[in-house]
């Protein structure tokens, strides 16, 4: 089974709150599900919608053809109705398209009679429930959960009445609900708790804001101190100073906020104060599309601030993955002392999934500080020469004695300014020889899926993962030769395995969504691969598998 309801209308019409109630109860009935949404920039108006996907086996993207169309105006059909598969329906309010044989429901009229119009919606989602044969009483319990008391009440009532305006259709068998339902953003939080940050600080920007407005929801109970600051500027400063003092700390925003921190992040370079920064991708230039998605950073992450200073570029890939990523990224960030840059994209961030729980056994904290011992000099030099280029980092008074002096001018091993030619270059030396250590220990080679020594490869990173997993299942199942690379190490860049399978593929596909390939010159640069083909996607809206699927045909004949 594999099924896909899309909600849709204006922003306010109460999309969000069906698509909850929906997946919720669906979930707590064992399935599998993703939830894309597709929004405008806008409180009111404009045209948003959200898929719904299930399934009792898993799923990594949303699908291109839908089961069933809640309308909740009339130019969702319009505009959706296309993608309808032949068997699917429309269910919509008398008022809407009466000229259309779809199945007019009266939700406003019902709505009217129990004195409240804003639960018309949840009268659908009662048409809804009785369609698939979910029960109503795990229907209840997420309107408890979802709502509220305050107005769970009446909800329930609306749940009741519109329960038998459709006839059941399909009986779904309440499995065991072991998954949680969780999206990019929320992931990435949980896995800064993890990871031990005790301060977040930033400016809110679509898409980056909810990581901030969710960890401030755990941050009493967490003893994490969220602070909104006035721009993207101070947020990273801020962050350096609690990072300077001895607080894991990070901050993020989307790449217009990302591009007003690169002057700071410069400062993280030359004092090498660990941080973690995290860019939730968006289309730009400038505003860009603000609540789309995009893959265009990538370059910039790599080469942003200005001289040089090594960096750690990881690209998020799945909300799993987010987790485990960003928790691994406070120590790496510690260990050498750099900064590590987490990017994310709108795609990412927004959607939800049911993925396997956490297993927080995997989380370590490694601090990497030093100790008394360390650092036994008679005066500590906290950019102390050494083999590995990462010097002993004390906490600011934590060592009686030993002051740590830091300075966004070059300086000497103490600290202090110092222009001298020979230190110079042994300093930007000491800086840079951390990234041999980082790409011999620490950088991981791309996921790999499909079959051995594939005849064709793809080559991917980011939040592509969900539909090229479909997509190389999908084409391996019919007796093609596929697999895949999708990274999420990606500066340093690992060459290991695209070199071994590059060798072997007949045709390298690189797919991303921006303009310029920007992976593929990467791999270019650092590899002697070569990509055969392309397939690049900037419109602001994510691939799906159907999608790819149909541009390889369209561009290699298997």
């Amino acid at each position: 089974m594999d099924y896909t309801i899309l909600v849709g209308g204006a922003a306010g019409q109460g999309i969000d709150t069906v698509v909850h109630l929906l997946e919720r109860t669906i979930k707590r009935h064992g399935y599998y599900i993703f939830t894309y949404k597709n929004f405008m920039s806008m409180v009111r108006g404009g045209h948003n919608f959200m898929q719904v996907r299930f399934s009792d086996k898993p799923l990594t993207s949303y699908s291109s053809k839908l089961d069933m169309i809640f309308a909740l105006n009339e130019e969702t059909i319009m505009l959706h109705r296309d993608r309808l598969k032949p068997e699917g329906i429309v269910i919509l309010d008398n008022e809407i398209a009466k000229a259309e044989e779809f199945n007019h429901l009266p939700l406003t009229q019902i709505a009217k009679e129990l004195n409240n119009q804003k639960v018309y919606p949840t009268v659908g989602f009662g048409a809804l429930v009785n369609y698939f044969g979910l029960s109503l009483d795990i229907a209840e319990e997420v309107i408890d959960h979802v709502l509220g008391t305050k107005i769970s009440d009446i909800n329930k009532q609306a749940l009741h009445k519109g329960y038998n305006m459709l006839e059941r259709k399909y009986n779904l068998e309440k499995k065991e609900d072991k998954h949680i339902l969780i999206n990019g953003n929320q992931a990435l939080a949980l896995g800064a708790i993890a990871a031990g940050c005790k301060y977040y600080c930033g400016y809110p920007m679509t898409p980056s804001s909810s990581v901030m407005t969710y960890m401030s929801t755990k941050a009493n109970e967490m003893g994490i101190v969220v602070d909104q600051i006035e721009d993207e500027v101070g947020a990273l400063n801020m962050a350096l100073g609690a990072s300077y003092a001895g607080v894991r700390a990070m901050t993020g925003s989307s790449g217009g906020g990302f591009a007003l921190m690169t002057e700071a992040l410069s400062l993280a370079g030359i004092t090498e104060i660990p941080i973690v920064v995290f860019n939730a991708q968006r289309p730009g230039p400038a505003t860009g599309l603000a609540t789309r998605t995009e893959q265009a950073d990538l370059r910039f992450m790599i080469h942003a601030g200005h001289g040089e200073f090594p960096r750690m570029v990881i690209a998020l890939r799945s909300p799993d993955d987010a987790f485990y990523q960003t928790a691994r990224a406070f120590n790496l960030a510690e260990k050498y002392q750099i900064p590590v840059l987490l990017m994310t994209e709108e795609y990412l961030t927004d959607y939800s999934m049911t993925i396997e729980p956490f297993d927080f056994g995997r989380i370590t904290i490694d601090r990497y500080l030093a100790t008394e011992d360390d650092v036994a000099d008679e005066r500590y030099k906290r950019y102390k020469f050494t083999e590995s280029g990462i010097s002993p980092r004390l906490i600011p008074g934590k060592v009686p004695g030993k002051v740590v002096l830091v300075d966004s001018h070059e300086h000497n091993e103490y600290g202090n300014i110092e222009e001298n030619a020979e230190n110079r270059t042994k300093m930007m030396d000491k800086r840079m020889k951390k990234l041999e250590a980082l790409m011999k220990e620490d950088i991981q080679e791309p996921w790999f899926i499909g079959v051995d020594n594939p005849e064709n490869l793809i080559v991917c990173w980011g939040a592509t993962y969900g539909a090229v997993k479909e997509t190389v299942d999908r084409l391996n199942n019919e007796g093609h030769s596929f697999g895949a690379l999708i990274y999420g190490d990606i500066w340093p860049f690992p060459t290991k395995t695209i070199n071994k399978l590059g060798r072997i593929a007949n045709n390298i596909i690189d797919i991303e969504q921006n303009a310029t390939g920007q992976l593929e010159s990467l791999i270019n640069e650092k590899t002697s691969t070569k990509c055969s083909h392309r397939i690049l996607k900037y419109d602001g809206r994510p691939f799906n598998a159907d999608e790819i699927v149909e541009r390889i045909i369209c561009q290699i004949e298997l």
